[in-house]
């Protein structure tokens, strides 16, 4: 598979066209943010009343309405969370794009799901950074980036000098990812790897080990701060080295005692029955059902915050022991807080 940088991609596509960012959360101040850092003509694009107007004008960057910034937009890049994108596109977008304007998302659950269906004359890509927002913008920042896969839907740009797969690359190239390479795949595989990615290993599965290796200290009678540090506070010391190289560089870098361990009792916790339930979230993803209940469930909400599961969940969470635990923990290590990704205040 080949992987683009720099030199494949001509940023001065995406720099002579305007672009409307729908959306100013996680993804949508990143974006928003680097495209405007790399001459890019941008508008943040939010509801009247948001209370990410301010954020986005404080950091100096044009807003207005959805309405009106599509109105004007030659590149739509929908950043709004998904359960709110099928309504804001047939409300706000749908209405007001240009005929020939490119709509762009960075993650295709509405496409590839079918909940949008973009109108013939109009061209689909994606650009989907491999990261959260704070993370592509603070990378961006310090001169790095994220890398990134990019996607053509449909490309309607039949009479342009440049194809719709050339729009993606310098989008990407404008927002930092071919810094780091840039990947190109489909909608239908970017969407479904990446919901069960999350689901089995990066956000379901690895949270789930680490409530259940502290609850299993501390019910064996450790105590909750050794539990603590011992099942969250270092798995990132350890993806740290798998991400720079591998598992077999983590292998390298810890204990023989450690290395041993993980042979041993690696297979113990994740079993086969364990790969038979990450099969079954799969085919669950695979054939609509999660995309359905999903969106069940937040419909359900009366303010958009998410529906009963989701709440009751995110609730769970917030008052699980290892929460109250780290809370105190990390607000004694000074240098955690000195430089922090997400700040609710500007991003």
């Amino acid at each position: 598979m080949k992987i683009y940088y720099d030199d494949d991609a001509n940023i001065e596509i995406i720099q002579g066209m305007k672009v409307a960012i729908v959306g100013y959360g996680s993804q949508g101040h990143a974006h928003a943010n680097n495209l405007h850092e790399s001459g890019v003509d941008v508008t943040v694009a939010l509801r009247e009343g948001s209370s990410s107007w301010k954020k986005a004008e404080e950091a100096g960057l044009n807003v207005n309405t959805v309405s009106e910034a599509v109105k004007n937009s030659d590149l739509i890049m929908v950043l709004a969370p998904d359960e709110f994108q099928k309504d804001i596109y047939e409300s706000e977008v749908q209405p007001n794009l240009k005929p020939n304007a490119i709509l762009a998302f960075a993650h295709g659950f509405n496409i590839h799901f079918e909940k949008i269906i973009p109108a013939a004359s109009n061209s689909v890509i994606m650009i989907a950074p491999k990261g959260p927002g704070h993370t592509v913008r603070s990378t961006y920042v310090n001169g790095g980036g994220v890398p990134s896969l990019i996607a053509v839907y449909k490309d309607a740009l039949s009479d342009q000098e440049f194809s719709a797969r050339d729009v993606a690359l310098s989008y990407a190239k404008a927002n930092g990812g071919t810094r780091a390479g840039v990947l190109e795949t489909s909608f239908k595989e970017e969407t479904e790897t990446d919901l069960f990615g999350e689901q089995a290993v990066l956000c379901g599965g690895i949270t789930a080990l680490i409530k259940a290796g502290y609850e299993t200290l501390v019910e064996a009678g450790y105590s909750p701060e050794m539990a603590y540090f011992e099942c969250l506070h270092e798995t990132k010391l350890i993806t740290d080295l798998i991400q720079e190289g591998g598992i077999a560089n983590m292998h390298y870098s810890i204990s023989n005692t450690a290395e041993y361990g993980d042979y041993l009792s690696g297979p113990k916790v994740i079993t086969d029955k364990t790969k038979e339930a990450m099969k079954e979230i799969l085919e669950n993803i695979q054939s609509g059902n999660f995309a359905n209940e999903f969106l069940n469930d937040c419909r359900q909400s009366n303010d958009g915050s998410g529906g009963p599961f989701m709440k009751s969940n995110r609730e769970a969470t917030k008052t699980h022991p290892i929460e109250e635990v780290g809370r105190e923990l990390r607000s004694k290590m000074k240098f955690l807080n000195s430089q922090k990704l997400v700040d609710k205040e500007i991003n």
